[in-house]
């Protein structure tokens, strides 16, 4: 999953994924070996001052393998970090109802509008629609490098800091619920599973599919975070650490 390794842009024809639950798909390693970020990178000052001033580094992941046969899309999602004593992230879980990543965690975000002056405007609005999360609690830190995914979605991940006092109120069309997760979690790698999916196409050719999963217990709830957001998050940790 490295950028070496990633597919070229126009590459064809696509290999459409069989249908799977990703929980049940084994896990083949755990990078527990790597270090997790230091508290002392992850509060709002040592952020922000990361961002100002970029160290040399390089994403994991660029671009998923294609598996759906669509026009690229320019896309942005608010990576929203909440101010708290110990920092943490905001993501949602995508109703069933949706014709792209159903029932998947996600952060807030979507299609960059005509209208929406650059990528930044994009994730602000589409968190707006999304969660009711009010840009007047929202410092836009910077972006990551974009990220493609398999459905043709060209995301640029939009760092913010949140203050606390904000109230969500989620779009019962696009998200069935919103919870936090703890930043420090997310950027641990021993928190960070790698899977991998073989499988016969129609066509008789051996296809293959590897990602990353964060599977957090929310008290009763896991939140099973994998594929395009685990990826993001992956390259986040990679530009804390650098």
């Amino acid at each position: 999953m490295t950028q070496d390794s990633v597919e070229p842009i126009n590459a064809a024809p696509f290999a459409p994924l069989p249908s799977f639950d990703p929980r049940t798909v084994p896990v083949t390693a755990v990078d527990s070996d790597l270090p997790a970020v230091p508290a002392t990178q992850l509060t709002p000052a040592a952020l922000r001052a990361r961002f100002a001033a970029p160290p040399p580094w390089e994403p994991e992941i660029w671009r998923e393998p294609r598996f759906a046969d669509r026009v690229p899309a320019q896309a942005s999602v608010l990576v929203p970090i909440v101010m708290r004593d110990e920092p943490s992230v905001i993501l949602t879980q995508r109703t069933t109802n949706l014709s792209t990543h159903s029932g998947q965690v996600a952060f807030p975000g979507g299609r960059v509008d005509p209208e929406d002056i650059n990528v930044a405007a994009a994730a602000l609005r589409e968190a707006w629609e999304e969660v009711g999360l009010e840009s007047r609690f929202v410092d836009i830190l910077g972006s990551l490098p974009t990220y493609t995914t398999g459905t043709s979605f060209i995301i640029t991940p939009v760092v913010a800091l949140v203050r606390p006092g904000f109230v969500l109120t989620n779009n019962p069309y696009e998200v069935a619920e919103s919870f936090e997760v703890p930043l420090a979690f997310l950027m641990n790698p021993a928190n960070h599973r790698r899977h991998v999916m073989e499988w016969e196409a129609s066509d008789g050719q051996h296809e293959r599919r590897e990602w990353f999963s964060m599977p957090y217990q929310d008290g009763k709830h896991e939140r099973f975070v994998w594929g395009a957001t685990a990826g993001m998050l992956r390259n986040l940790y990679r530009f804390l650490s650098a």
